[in-house]
């Protein structure tokens, strides 16, 4: 079992930025992927980014390409979302979500965190 825990939500103006992470614990051996996906409310969950932990490769969904960026730590057990530029339709609750492949969709990751509540007002 791998557990998930976001951090770094909050309220921020647009135009501003915020700094989400998302650590995990357990069994890390077991995923080589971590995404973040969010939902705004009556929305349906929509992907955001995701890194490899093997490669430290990266995929960006294009509504956020140029203003988001993810990242790991050297140990490889906390991921980052900094977000640059944020909008009122950034506003969501985030969720990071671990499995092995770097993908966009939602089936690919087996473990899911809470989520974080992101709000950006106009």
């Amino acid at each position: 079992q791998v557990q998930l825990v976001e951090s770094g939500g909050g309220l921020v103006q647009a135009g501003g930025s915020l700094r989400l992470s998302c650590a995990a614990s357990g069994s890390i051996f077991s995923i080589n992927a971590i995404g973040w996906f969010r939902q705004a409310p009556g929305k349906e969950r929509e992907w955001v980014s995701c890194i490899s932990l093997s490669t430290d490769g990266t995929l960006y969904a294009d509504s956020v390409k140029g203003r988001f960026t993810i990242s790991i730590n050297n140990a490889k057990d906390t991921v980052y979302l900094q977000m640059n530029s944020l909008k009122p339709e950034d506003t969501a609750v985030y969720y990071c979500a671990a499995g092995w492949i770097c993908s966009s969709s939602s089936s690919r990751y087996d473990y899911w965190g809470q989520g974080t509540q992101v709000t950006v007002s106009s």
